[in-house]
C-alpha cells in the first residue's frame, strides 16, 4: 500500500487518496511540492522491480578504505576530546570492519580504557591492549566470528555445511548468521559459500593457527 502511494508521489509529486467506502468513496489528489527522494538499503532484492526503477540513479556503495575510516577517527577522537597517535589510528582502522559506526564503537571503548587509566592520549599499545579485551583480532574479527569457523572445522572438517545445520548446532538464527556474521567471513575470504553449504577456506584455516587440510 505505502509502495503504491509512492508510485504518484514520485512520478507526478502528488498522492491520490481514497475517501469514504463503497458507492459514496470518492477519490482526492494532494499535490506535493517538488522532493528528491533517496533511498538506501543492504538488500537490493527485496525491493520490487517497480519501485527500484523509479529512482533515476542506482547506485551501489563500497566499503570505506582503510585511511578514510582512519580520518574518521581522528575527527571523533577530537569530538571526544582526546589524542590518538597515528599508528593508534592505523591499527584501529584495521580492526573496524571498514565500518565507521564500528570503528567509532571502539574509539568510545577504548577512551574509556584511556579513562580509567588515567590516560589523555590513545597509543598503539593501548589500542592493542584494549582491542584484546575485547576479543577483536588484527582482522576485525571478534570472538563470535573465530567460534563460528573453528565450529565448522571441528564439527564439520571445515566443510561444506548447510546454514540450516549451523544454525542448529550453534543455537544461532539462521537469519542472523546469514546477516551479521557471514558477510565480514565472506570478504574477508575466510568463509566461502557454495551450492553444499559453508567451507572454511585456506584462509580462515590460517588466520586460526590451524593446518590446511591436503
Amino acid at each position: 500500500m505505502v509502495e503504491e502511494v509512492l508510485y504518484s508521489a514520485m512520478e507526478d509529486f502528488a498522492i491520490d487518496l481514497i475517501l469514504g467506502k463503497g458507492p459514496s468513496a470518492r477519490s482526492m489528489r494532494l499535490n506535493l511540492p517538488r522532493f528528491t527522494l533517496i533511498g538506501a538499503t543492504t538488500k537490493l532484492n527485496m525491493i520490487s522491480s517497480p519501485l527500484r526503477d523509479r529512482f533515476g540513479h542506482v547506485f551501489r556503495l563500497d566499503f570505506y578504505a582503510d585511511d578514510e575510516v582512519g580520518a574518521i577517527l581522528n575527527r571523533s577522537s577530537q569530538l571526544l576530546s582526546i589524542s590518538i597517535e597515528s599508528n593508534a589510528v592505523q591499527r584501529l582502522a584495521l580492526s573496524s570492519r571498514r565500518t565507521p559506526r564500528i570503528a567509532n564503537r571502539l574509539l568510545r571503548r577504548i577512551r574509556d580504557f584511556a579513562s580509567v587509566q588515567g590516560l589523555s592520549s590513545i597509543s598503539l599499545s593501548l589500542v592493542e591492549a584494549s582491542l584484546g579485551e575485547m576479543g577483536i583480532d588484527q582482522e576485525g574479527l571478534d570472538e563470535t566470528d573465530r567460534f563460528l569457523l573453528r565450529f565448522i572445522v571441528e564439527k564439520f572438517q571445515g566443510g561444506p555445511v548447510g546454514l540450516n545445520t549451523v544454525s542448529a548446532a550453534t543455537g544461532e538464527e539462521a537469519q542472523t548468521l546469514e546477516d551479521i556474521y557471514e558477510p565480514f567471513l565472506l570478504q574477508k575470504g575466510f568463509l566461502d559459500r557454495t551450492p553444499r553449504g559453508r567451507i572454511v577456506t585456506s584462509l580462515g584455516y590460517t588466520h586460526l593457527g590451524l593446518p590446511i587440510p591436503s
